[in-house]
């Protein structure tokens, strides 16, 4: 499933067609995702125009002039195709393009973005993704955001702010670092590394995770992210970002994925265990 750097390529590579554009007709192509259409899900996009895109942990948003936010979930598959338009609205030549199975293009927007026309494909394999609208005002609250935590990258997140939300906490730091109440939009891939980075091992207990520990792990957090991001994500099987490109920081991993392979700091072979059914990747030397 596509994690924050994934969803944060994404947004920056739908930015250029679909910041500041206006929906001119949607189309549907099915009733439901992993989850239905929210009621009059055409309507209440047609004619309104997106004034700003963010990201909120893995979610995409989309912040409507009529006061309400289009929210997009990529699930596992879910990726768009971007295509100009001549100005009589048939299609033009591609923008972004990628090799999709039109079976698989489920939803349409068609897109004035002021110095022409756009048509944006959302295509999802195994419809894991999901869409939702919502009043922007009510987003905190909304059942998608309410209790979850800060940003890694953003300013409300610090070495406090971590050691506060693993304090009391009985489970392996592992586990709890992919709670979005503790910390938004980390999955497993970059929690292995920014473990890795802070020589923390997945199997500590999270309340142990404080004071000079903490101080370490909040900025390998970061760091890992923002050089992911730098990066365009991690490809392991289907993510690709907004403009077809593929992710490669995969090639950085250094436990993720790497099972019996040499450790670059002391040699020791990584190991992989499973936690709550997800695999770990460390260093037994290095992380204690």
């Amino acid at each position: 499933m596509p994690e924050l750097p994934e969803v944060e390529t994404v947004k920056n590579g739908l930015i250029p067609v679909m910041e500041g554009a206006r929906f001119i007709k949607v189309e549907l192509r099915r009733a439901n995702l992993r989850f239905p259409f929210p009621d009059r899900f055409v309507e209440r996009l047609t004619g309104w125009r997106i004034s700003a895109m963010e990201r909120r942990a893995k979610y995409l948003l989309f912040h409507l002039t009529s006061g309400e936010t289009l929210i997009i979930h990529l699930g596992m598959t879910g990726r768009f195709v971007i295509e100009k338009q001549n100005a009589d609205g048939t299609p033009g030549a591609f923008y972004y393009t990628l090799n999709n199975i039109p079976a698989h293009d489920h939803v349409v927007f068609d897109l004035d973005f002021g110095e022409g026309f756009a048509r944006v494909t959302y295509n999802d394999v195994r419809r894991f993704g999901f869409m939702d609208i919502v009043d922007t005002d009510a987003l905190a609250q909304s059942s998608h955001f309410a209790g979850m935590g800060p940003e890694p990258l953003g300013n409300q997140f610090s070495e406090a702010a971590l050691s506060e939300a693993l304090a009391g906490k009985k489970t392996p730091v592992k586990q709890a670092l992919l709670d979005q109440r503790v910390v938004a939009g980390l999955g497993n891939i970059y929690v292995c590394e920014a473990l890795y980075r802070a020589g923390i091992s997945p199997r500590r207990k999270a309340a142990s995770v404080s004071g000079k520990r903490a101080a370490r792990l909040a900025p390998a957090i970061r760091s890992v992210l923002s050089e992911a991001i730098a990066a365009g994500g991690s490809t392991l099987r289907d993510y690709a970002g907004a403009d077809g490109e593929l992710g490669y920081f995969q090639h950085n991993f250094s436990v993720y994925d790497r099972e019996g392979q040499a450790c670059s700091t002391c040699g020791t072979d990584v190991q992989r265990i499973v936690q709550s059914g997800r695999s770990t990747f460390f260093c037994g030397t290095c992380q204690r």
